[in-house]
């Protein structure tokens, strides 16, 4: 066995693989970029190396640096993760060249696999069903349309190299083809360093499933069960379970029996993912979408069922030592599901009307540092998670920043485990989906096990509150007002008496106490006026309720109209049962001078999240359409296009490619063009 590993990733899995390098007993060697300096994984680690600022291509990307720091070291293997260079044949080689053992398959097996055209060729000739699509790498433009009416709307463009949903676009009209080409190339070109697409039939409401196998370096090749994978969002998966509703013991065993075939195939070494299409009314007609080459994001779920852990299997197998167990030793005991917090806001689209259930969401990334932390445990409940009290999320990464996982002897109470356990996550300070995955869990098709892979695009709406609690409000506004009057908590002089006008209670002579009014905001939502006077508050023009509010640490206890509510705080964060809300002060006077200047009007164009600016497409002059593509901003790996709220020219326009910019940042301004006056 090794005595030291690099382990060549960051976040939440570098976190993890360090866990049972621990465990092992074995030294574990951390890197990190500027960004990084004082990331979990880099405390956690028995040593860190420092690799290069951001972005990723001169840190986590650099093949140089890591083999440096792995030389510096003394470490003789090397960890990839997943993301970054896990699934980068030219890193295992240069692995191998320098005297390291990389962790995970040889570069043959990444290059064949990674490249979804000749696996799919591979795979087919081992008799591996696959799913009907283009032929041959390399296509242009015109080659991939002419595949595309071949096979008949709707089709899905991919990627050849990479994977995590990254440059995937599906085309129902086949007059977008050509556009959504250009973009899928974009983006699998800044994602991969490769924009070669392919194109595959698209199954309507098709299901996920994908296999997980082990193979040694003596022959051996087992799979361990599957995970259902369908709760996906822009092809990049949510929730994942194990074992799948769908399967019964004979396609189970046919699926696993295709998947070892898939692995033996390109001479697989170690743990991998064979991902499977699966019309849900007609399971044995599955077929083969790709192999990911590397562990998955999802693979706790496998651990929880089946007792093993792959992390520690990957070290062993790659060290040279058997599998100690054969396909008939391996049984899945319970159930277990995952949910993937990410660091992300959702917000409906620009100019789509928004009422209860309806309405198109978009999940945006959002940064900042954590403020207030505390990660959920319990009988059953795992946690992986790369944050700690004071990371700074940024946009340079990956938004995923931790996982809950929850085991259960069935799938209702691993469900109802889960369910809990991100009730009582609280991350304060940045914007998450922990609260939208708790409304998920309880969708009526998730809890019956009837999903499909365009359930959360379908139902999205209906998972995201339309507007902030009123108490939200309240206990936002009562803080404030407590915040206003130190004076209260003490008296103002020796002989123990207040000034009644010194503190902002609303106390006049001979009458009831005035309102103190409250101008907050919170981000996507407009902005609420709300009174507060002794024993009562006043959101905007609503009735008075009576409320009070306690303060425990960072707890807030806020008594509303007979019910009392339990809320994290921190700053101007504040937290409840997965969900959080950043309630800010807002000035209506300065709001109205800007808007009068013409700031943030419907001409105005501003960042939807904070990123940076890859495409302009336009300049000041031009004229424009409603809905045409004018600017691209991406953060996180995810590319949001910027488009004409309306029929206009650009007269302002504040950015160019590269630019870094803030949430609601000025990008543009398009004014309108003017109606033709009619005739007297």
């Amino acid at each position: 066995m090794f005595e030291t590993v690099l382990v060549a990733n960051r976040g939440e899995i570098a976190v993890r693989v360090i866990r049972t390098l621990r465990r092992l007993g074995i030294r574990s060697v951390a890197v990190f970029s500027d960004a990084d300096t004082e990331a979990r994984h880099v405390r956690e680690a028995d040593q860190a190396v420092r690799i290069g600022p951001p972005p990723a291509t001169q840190s986590y990307l650099s093949i140089e640096r890591l083999l440096e720091a792995a030389a510096r070291t003394g470490a003789q293997a090397v960890h990839p993760g997943y993301g970054f260079l896990a699934e980068n044949a030219a890193f295992a080689q240069a692995c191998e060249d320098a005297g390291l053992v990389f962790i995970g398959p040889p570069a043959s097996a990444i290059e064949l696999m990674g490249d979804k055209i000749r696996a799919k060729e591979t795979v087919r000739e081992a008799g591996v069903p696959v799913v009907p699509g283009s032929n041959g790498s390399g296509l242009t433009d015109a080659q991939l349309i002419d595949a595309a009416r071949q096979i008949g709307t709707p089709v899905l463009l991919k990627p050849s190299a990479g994977g995590g949903g990254k440059g995937m676009r599906l085309v129902r009209d086949e007059a977008l083809l050509a556009e959504e080409i250009t973009a899928a190339r974009r983006e699998a070109r800044g994602s991969f360093g490769d924009d070669t697409l392919l194109v595959e039939r698209w199954i309507d409401r098709p299901r996920h499933i994908e296999i997980q196998v082990l193979a040694d370096a003596h022959g051996q090749v087992v799979h361990l069960g599957e995970r259902e994978c369908s709760l996906q969002r822009r092809h990049q998966k949510v929730i994942e379970e194990a074992p799948s509703v769908l399967l019964d013991e004979a396609t189970r065993a046919a699926m696993g029996a295709a998947a070892v075939q898939a692995a033996r195939s390109c001479g697989y070494l170690g743990a991998g993912t064979v991902e499977f299409i699966v019309p849900g009314a007609d399971p044995s007609a599955y077929c083969f979408m790709e192999m990911n080459t590397r562990l998955q994001v999802e693979h706790p779920v496998t651990e929880l069922v089946t007792g093993l852990d792959l992390v520690e299997w990957q070290l062993r197998v790659a060290a040279g030592e058997r599998l100690s167990f054969g396909q008939g030793d391996i049984s899945l005991t319970g159930h277990a599901v995952e949910a993937r917090i990410c660091a992300e806001t959702a917000r409906v689209t620009a100019g789509v009307p928004r009422t209860e259930g309806q309405g198109r969401v978009d999940f945006l990334p959002s940064a900042g540092p954590v403020l207030a932390l505390s990660e959920p445990g319990g009988e059953g409940v795992r946690v992986d998670s790369g944050l700690a009290l004071g990371t700074e999320v940024g946009t340079a990464y990956d938004p995923m920043v931790a996982k809950v996982i929850a085991h259960g002897p069935d799938r209702r109470t691993a469900l109802r485990r889960l369910r809990a356990a991100l009730a009582d996550t609280v991350v304060l300070g940045v914007d998450t989906n922990t609260g939208f995955l708790r409304r998920l869990l309880e969708h009526p098709a998730v809890a019956s096990g009837e999903l499909d892979t365009g359930l959360i695009d379908r139902d999205a709406a209906s998972l995201v509150p339309v507007g902030v609690p009123d108490e939200v409000y309240a206990a936002a506004a009562l803080l404030r007002q407590a915040a206003l009057a130190p004076a209260a908590a003490a008296p103002s002089n020796a002989e123990g008496w207040t000034d009644p006008f010194s503190v902002p209670s609303g106390w006049r002579l001979g009458g009831e106490p005035a309102w103190t009014e409250h101008h907050l905001r919170v981000p996507g939502h407009e902005p609420v006026t709300v009174g507060v006077r002794p024993g009562k508050v006043r959101i905007g023009g609503a009735e008075p309720v009576p409320a009070e509010l306690h303060t425990d640490r960072d707890r807030v206890i806020l008594h509303w109209d007979g019910v009392t509510h339990v809320f994290r705080h921190a700053g101007t964060w504040l937290g409840r049962d997965g969900d959080a809300w950043h309630v800010d002060g807002h000035d209506p006077v300065e709001a109205a001078l800007r808007g009068a200047a013409g700031a943030g009007g419907t001409d105005t164009l501003t960042a939807p999240m904070p990123g940076t600016v890859t495409v302009v497409k336009v300049t000041a002059g031009d004229e424009v359409t409603a809905g045409q593509s004018l600017l691209v901003v991406e953060a996180m790996k995810m590319e949001h296009v910027i488009a004409a709220p309306h029929d206009g020219t650009v007269t302002e326009i504040d950015v160019t490619p590269g630019s870094t910019v803030a949430m609601d940042q000025v990008l543009a301004v398009v004014t309108p063009t003017a109606a033709p006056q009619e005739e007297s």
